[in-house]
């Protein structure tokens, strides 16, 4: 009997699909299941192409090409239609592609197989399950969806290895996984799951010569599929020994292609039988595929990150020796975007004259070139600093190197100029005696004894670079025992949509939260005088740094955003400075029970009458928790008459002393403000419409006590305001005057 009528008598035709020439051979048992004449024929691609199914050609296409790619058979089903678009049967279709050299020198294919029909059963008739079904193919791909989207948004190797652990196939999820790379001429195991550890130790450093399945995908690029321990033992009895004692009876391994480039391998085993269909196949190929671009992103970010972050660190410095009396803490965090570079940095540097200066910059922009200015202003500087110049003449050399090196690089939007904030402050360790000058950057921070925490106005200059030669003046304040002061940029204040502030608000909300607990001997004292193992030292003062920082980038960031629409990221770099004394976190607990003076001092010079605004901003925050509003805005009140009376009615400066003592509901407000000149206050009676003359009158109102102090060169007048609850707040005499 011929194979024809074999064929013929189990429903089962002949046909030859040449690529090339776009002609189709049919014998007629083929030609007969596909709808047409049972006789042998020579059709074109087009005529038989219109037989099929639309969705079922589509997916044909995809199982070919797979079939193609790793020289296996092809096997599909397929609804034959009629001319009116009626479904006549359903088929079976197994073949195999052949490569042919076409006249060009290029390669084409050829299909030559089998056509089958398929019976599909009567209603009320029990039917055998096939695993390939539409809502199968409906899941397979939902499945791929979720894949390649958790698969995308893995961002590094251990995240992409989590998600691949994860997966769920439809019908036939494996329970274990292993992913291959390659490192030289060796195969390693990068990731694996559903193993005990140390399992993987027979299987890592393995030569691309050994004879086991992902060695050989590796060196060919074609997945392997090895249905059961027959076929497994079969192919690779050598490696049989080391897989046999996993107890899995299906196994499959795919290459993990990009670019054209093998990078390593995928081995997904089963402990339920597989038969690895064309559409299991097709998932499983989908999945490597998605699986190897994951990994080669990953690798990317992960190098990138690795570049970026030992770049970041040489360019950032060593806080240096200890300092006798003092502590100091630093943080930097790169934004979260790019290439997570910036131009914000930090120094420490050791003067010539014993002293020590603590610089804090942002250079504008968040990425490489910014970088680069970065550590080359930052170079300048220290190297100004260690000649010996003042603050005021280090950032004004500073602004001629930052516009020299920008101008250097023209004007084209590439290489438009750039500009840089700064914040220098030379400290003196003995004395606590701070000086500080200013470009353009935020005014440093100073959280006192008890935990009050103060922005300390500064006088600052345009920021370097704008114009090549700037003035900067300096201010100068005493850091007290137990005082602690921050520099940050701007990044630390305003990320999470927060203007100046909101942020400060957020920033003053944790340095105050690390302060007080309370003791039974009526010290509030301070959490963290030692560290976690006891020792005393930074410990306090790293935490507080760790603090900061998590406001800004930690998960309750995102429960205080700002007002502002954006969420804007930014460079953080945040340096504080600590010293030692009775009532800080980094130095030795206090040994009386006496609560810590508040005190502030401000200059406001002739020049400059719009630090008047700043003098009441630092009187409401010395005075946070004061008992009454109304005192706090009686005091202020105060303060703005009495400097302004300074720089009104005399040629000199104003000096502010601001101090609050006691405990807490009890507590006494003295502030001075003295000045050059020796004329003395008098009482007037200004008519309605004047407008002056009542400030003794404001005096006489508002303060418990009030006077003035003759010096030798000028004089003091202060007042004093006793601390007391909302109901006592009504005064029943008039203030003593002296």
């Amino acid at each position: 009997m011929r194979t024809e009528d074999v064929l013929a008598a189990i429903a089962t035709g002949l046909w030859r699909w040449d690529n090339a020439s776009g002609t189709v051979s049919l014998d007629s048992e083929a030609a007969r299941l596909l709808g047409l004449p049972a006789e042998p024929a020579v059709l074109p691609e087009v005529a038989v192409r219109s037989r099929f199914h639309p969705v079922d050609w589509n997916e044909i296409n995809g199982i070919i090409n797979l079939a193609v790619a790793e020289d296996t058979l092809a096997e599909a089903r397929l609804r034959i239609m009629d001319e009116d678009g009626r479904v006549l049967r359903t088929v079976r279709s197994r073949s195999r592609p052949l490569e042919n050299r076409i006249v060009d020198g290029r390669f084409d294919y050829e299909l030559i197989g089998t056509i089958q029909e398929i019976v599909e059963p009567q209603p009320g008739t029990t039917a055998v399950h096939t695993p390939i079904t539409g809502d199968w193919r409906r899941s397979r791909e939902a499945f791929l969806l979720d894949a390649g989207r958790a698969l995308a948004e893995a961002r590094s190797t251990a995240e992409v290895l989590r998600v691949a652990a994860s997966l769920s196939m439809p019908g036939f999820s494996p329970d274990g996984l292993a992913v291959f790379g390659v490192v030289g001429d060796q195969l390693s195991i990068i990731g694996h799951h559903g193993h005990a550890p140390g399992e993987e130790g027979p299987f890592t450093e393995m030569r691309l010569e050994t004879d086991y399945p992902a060695a050989e995908v590796v060196r060919t690029g074609r997945a392997i599929y090895l249905p059961s321990p027959e076929d497994y033992k079969r192919r690779f009895p050598a490696a049989w020994p080391l897989a046999q004692r996993f107890d899995r009876v299906s196994w499959s391994f795919l290459p993990l292609i990009v670019a054209g480039r093998t990078m390593g391998a995928w081995m997904a085993a089963f402990k339920h039988p597989v038969s690895f269909s064309p559409d299991e196949r097709s998932v499983l190929t989908t999945v490597a595929r998605m699986l190897a671009q994951a990994l080669q992103r990953a690798g990317v970010a992960e190098s990138e990150r690795e570049l970026t972050t030992d770049l970041q660190r040489s360019m950032m410095p060593t806080l240096g020796p200890e300092i006798p009396g003092m502590q100091i803490a630093a943080r930097y965090v790169p934004t979260g975007g790019g290439l997570q570079v910036g131009g914000d940095w930090y120094d420490m540097i050791p003067l010539p004259s014993g002293r020590f200066a603590l610089v804090i910059g942002d250079v504008q922009g968040h990425d490489v070139r910014a970088a680069g200015l970065m550590g080359q202003l930052r170079i300048a500087v220290r190297a100004y600093a260690s000649e010996g110049h003042r603050p005021d003449a280090v950032l004004s050399r500073a602004s001629r190197f930052m516009a020299g090196i920008t101008d250097s690089y023209g004007d084209s939007d590439l290489h438009s100029p750039r500009f840089a904030t700064c914040l220098y402050v030379e400290c003196d360790p003995e004395t606590g005696l701070l000086e500080v000058a200013r470009a353009g950057h935020p005014d440093p921070a100073i959280r006192m004894a008890d935990g009050t925490v103060l922005t300390r106005p500064t006088a600052g200059g345009l920021p370097l670079g704008i114009v090549p030669d700037t003035d900067y003046p300096t201010t100068q304040f005493t850091l007290q025992p137990g005082e602690t002061m921050m520099l940050c940029t701007d990044g630390l204040i305003e990320t999470g949509g927060h203007d100046l502030d909101t942020g400060w608000a957020r920033l003053r909300a944790v340095l105050e939260s690390e302060t007080r607990t309370a003791r039974s001997d009526g010290f509030d004292g301070f959490d963290g005088f030692d560290g976690p193992d006891g020792t005393e030292g930074t410990d306090w003062l790293e935490r507080l740094a760790d603090l900061l920082v998590q406001a800004v980038h930690g998960p309750s960031s995102h429960h205080t955003t700002g007002p502002l629409a954006d969420r804007r990221e930014d460079d953080i770099a945040v340096v504080l400075l600590c010293r030692e004394g009775a009532g800080c976190g980094c130095g030795a607990p206090p040994t009386h029970a006496a609560r810590p003076m508040r005190r502030t001092v401000l200059t406001v010079a002739q020049a400059e009458p719009e630090r008047i605004a700043g003098a009441r901003q630092q009187i409401r925050e010395l005075l946070h928790d004061w008992a009454d509003a109304e005192q706090v805005d009686s005091a202020v009140l105060m303060v703005s008459e009495m400097l302004t009376n300074v720089l009104m009615h005399t040629d000199g400066d104003a000096l502010l002393v601001a101090e609050a003592v006691g405990e807490l509901a009890a507590r006494r407000l003295r502030i001075e403000v003295a000045d050059a000149s020796d004329e003395l206050p008098h009482k007037r009676h200004p008519g309605l419409m004047a407008s002056s003359g009542r400030g003794v009158l404001l005096m006489e109102m508002l303060a418990d006590t009030w006077g003035v102090d003759p010096r030798g060169e000028g004089k003091s007048i202060w007042f004093e305001l006793h601390e007391q609850s909302k109901e006592d707040s009504a005064p029943s005499t008039w203030p003593t005057t002296r």
